[in-house]
């Protein structure tokens, strides 16, 4: 079978057929034109939501409720855990206050790995810090700036306070933290529990009574954050099955998974009936070309063209209207798409409406493979077409 000689014959034909073949073109773009546009916003608005929960570190944030005993050993193991990102044990909230100036600062734990503090150097020992944006603010600091830090505590009755200077390592986006507050080594939040508890603080010059040899430290909280969104629930039920009660965002993350499964299902229901729809215009479409080019086909029967020539025939022309229609409806669905983007998103990197290169080829290879096989069915009846019936055109 020569197939470049039936490509040609056919491409021929099907340009003969200009207006046939551009209303058969017309009838799959307004097939495949509105699923390319209805999969984008599915695409788009739910991979937008999703990258949302995943770049804000906020949304995998396991926060234990009520005091706890955890000692560094269990922090550390569950630092180990594969849907761990982030473990480090915190100090008592109460003790874990800084005065700058007029200013009283929340202090949090901070290690390298942690979330908030992606791309930024991560504060180290005992006179490094990073500030969060509202405290920079209002403290007027900027990276390398050194503040004096305040902490006081109420010791038998008598107020005292001891004075430290630290270093601004860096500044936190306003988004990744919206308190005031500073990140440190969590030795200086060690060592600032224990100047309020009235032990001494030798690293630092705090007098106050000796910490026994050997004593464990216990810690009432900690900062963990899960790997990905799928790995909230699993620690949530990991944490329940310790009895320890966490706060999480599981129920968000759940419901935009729910979203995302429900719009799959309406996306493929909706296709699969404009496929089918498809499939039957192609499949009627190959039965009435059979029929209105019965003598012609004859004729190529006569020259010596296998049966399935012919039906290759049918088939390259139910071709050539699926891939001039793929690319109308891609030329179409990126003007909708700009669009789309253009009205209803605000944010940079998101989107209403979005495809992948990977999209597009699926697309067209769903398009080329329907229209192959319903042209090879309707285009069967070649195979009845006898080569003496195109003997009284010669």
């Amino acid at each position: 079978m020569r197939i470049g000689l039936v490509a040609s014959l056919a491409w021929q034909d099907y340009r003969n057929d200009a207006w046939l073949s551009a209303c058969s073109v017309l009838a799959l773009v307004a097939v495949i034109a509105p699923l390319l546009v209805l999969f984008g916003l599915k695409f788009g608005l739910v991979g937008s939501l999703t990258q949302r929960l995943e770049t804000d570190p906020a949304t995998r944030e396991i926060i234990p409720l009520g005091g706890g005993r955890f000692s560094s050993a269990f922090v550390e193991q569950l630092g180990r855990r594969s849907d761990v990102a982030f473990a480090i044990p915190r100090t008592r909230q109460i003790a874990a206050t800084a005065q700058v100036g007029g200013l009283v600062l929340e202090m949090l734990p901070t290690a390298p790995g942690d979330p908030l503090l992606a791309g930024l150097p991560i504060p180290e020992g005992l006179d490094q810090i990073v500030l969060s944006h509202t405290a920079a603010e209002k403290l007027a600091a900027r990276p390398g700036d050194w503040l004096e830090t305040r902490f006081a505590r109420q010791l038998a009755g008598r107020v005292e306070a001891q004075r430290t200077r630290v270093q601004v390592r860096a500044v936190l986006p306003l988004e990744a933290f919206a308190r005031d507050g500073l990140f440190a080594d969590l030795v200086l939040l060690e060592a600032v529990e224990d100047y309020r508890d009235g032990r001494a603080v030798p690293a630092l010059g705090w007098a106050g009574d000796t910490v026994a040899v050997g004593e464990q430290r216990v810690y009432p909280a900690f900062r963990l954050y899960a790997r990905g969104l799928t790995d909230v629930e699993p620690l949530r039920l990991y944490f329940a099955g310790q009895n320890l009660l966490v706060s999480t965002q599981a129920q968000t993350i759940a419901q935009v998974q729910s979203l995302s499964r429900n719009l799959s299902v309406v996306f493929w229901i909706i296709c699969g009936l404009a496929l089918a729809g498809a499939f039957a215009a192609t499949f009627a479409g190959a039965l009435a070309a059979v029929a209105r080019k019965r003598r012609e086909l004859s004729v190529l029967r006569l020259l010596g063209f296998s049966t399935a020539a012919l039906l290759l025939f049918v088939v390259l022309q139910a071709l050539y209207s699926a891939s001039v229609a793929a690319v109308l409806s891609a030329g179409l669905y990126g003007l909708a798409e700009a669009g789309l983007n253009r009205l209803f998103v605000q944010v940079p990197g998101e989107y209403a409406s979005h495809l992948l290169a990977r999209h597009y080829g699926l697309a067209l290879a769903a398009v080329l493979g329907v229209s192959a096989v319903a042209a090879a069915c309707g285009g069967w009846r070649v195979a009845r077409i006898q080569a003496s019936e195109g003997i009284r055109d010669v």
